[in-house]
């Protein structure tokens, strides 16, 4: 995990009723619950078998539990009953290990997102992450990670950008919600063009497909959806001034609602072809038109409004850890983007 200084609390503003508008090209992208996945079916590298990926319902039927298999819950509503077990999945965080799932297929290209819950109270020193990784020997990862806090402080949302094995792309942004009290959705959209963050409908990052200056790109490897809480007191609060307070024990995440519309990768290798089914999809999918390389003025002016009310680390901004500006951060800035009339 690399340096990045511990910037104090600053105030924070009063949530703004326009963060919460939904945008105009995803009209239906929520509608869908966990497990309910909209893919194609596709040829990809080594094989010729076609396979499709069928609905389903419950976690474990788009998910396996990668570690701690014996700390996973499956609650069941004993009152509303308006939920019943694999719709809602806990992870919990002892001082012994945490727990973590991982999707049973990689997705290229595409919008996948869930609904979480984090950790309440004094959850100092905690880690809860949920990310989108391939298995490349120079692989591609986008990161959500959100650094528990001492009670009464903001949770730290941290997104991460690795293209080709190189990451070292953190910003850090508060959140401008109690993420404890209740389930809010974090997603991303993918596409040859640019890669979106998005809270709850709000972009909180852009990241653009900048190859012409040199940068790489997220391309080509299909990622897995990966999901984990885990003991990261040694940095992730105050710069890891704030230790896990381990009498609090066990530290509970919840998730809910997996929501992807993309191209899930059955079989691949390191060598891929251009024309497969999931490039097919990809050119004509709506995640795939998405923008065109454009942001609206509504996603603009939010971007510019995160930026200034709850941005406290961007590495772009960072002259201790780079010398010189990385190349894709001007073309990353609110500032910059072109906007779509």
């Amino acid at each position: 995990m690399p340096t990045i200084p511990f910037h104090p609390l600053k105030d924070m503003t009063a949530a703004d009723p326009a963060l919460s508008e939904l945008y105009p090209w995803r009209t239906n992208a929520l509608s869908t619950h966990m497990g309910k996945m909209k893919v194609a079916a596709f040829f990809l590298c080594f094989t010729s078998l076609f396979v499709s990926f069928a609905q389903a319902s419950k976690f474990w039927e788009d998910f396996y539990v990668n570690f701690g298999d014996w700390k996973v819950e499956y609650p069941v509503s004993t009152s509303s009953g308006d939920y019943k077990v694999g719709d809602i999945v806990n992870l919990a965080l002892d001082n012994t290990t945490g727990s973590g799932f991982r999707s049973k297929y990689p997705f290229l290209y595409g919008h996948i997102g869930m609904k979480l819950k984090l950790v309440g109270g004094n959850s100092a020193g905690t880690v809860t992450s949920y990310y989108l990784a391939s298995t490349y020997k120079k692989w591609c990862e986008l990161d959500f990670e959100f650094l528990g806090n001492v009670s009464g402080e903001p949770y730290i949302l941290q997104t991460n950008v690795f293209a080709e094995g190189k990451g070292d792309r953190e910003q850090r942004i508060y959140l401008w919600f109690d993420p404890t009290e209740d389930y809010h959705y974090y997603g991303i959209l993918w596409n040859q063009n640019l890669i979106l963050f998005m809270v709850d409908d709000v972009v909180i990052r852009v990241f653009h497909n900048s190859k012409d200056l040199g940068v790489p790109y997220l391309e080509y490897q299909p990622m897995y959806v990966y999901s984990s809480i885990w003991n990261g007191e040694l940095w992730a609060t105050r710069g890891g001034a704030e230790k896990t307070d381990w009498t609090l024990q066990p530290f509970i995440a919840s998730y809910k609602d997996f929501d992807v519309d993309s191209c899930a990768v059955h079989s691949h290798g390191e060598n891929q072809d251009d024309s497969h089914e999931c490039y097919k999809k990809l050119y004509s999918s709506w995640y795939g038109q998405a923008d065109a390389g454009q942001l609206t003025q509504k996603q603009v002016d939010d971007l510019k409004r995160i930026q200034y009310n709850y941005v406290i680390y961007d590495y772009c901004t960072d002259a201790e850890r780079f010398e010189v500006t990385p190349p894709e951060c001007a073309r990353n800035w609110p500032q910059s983007f072109p906007v779509q009339m």
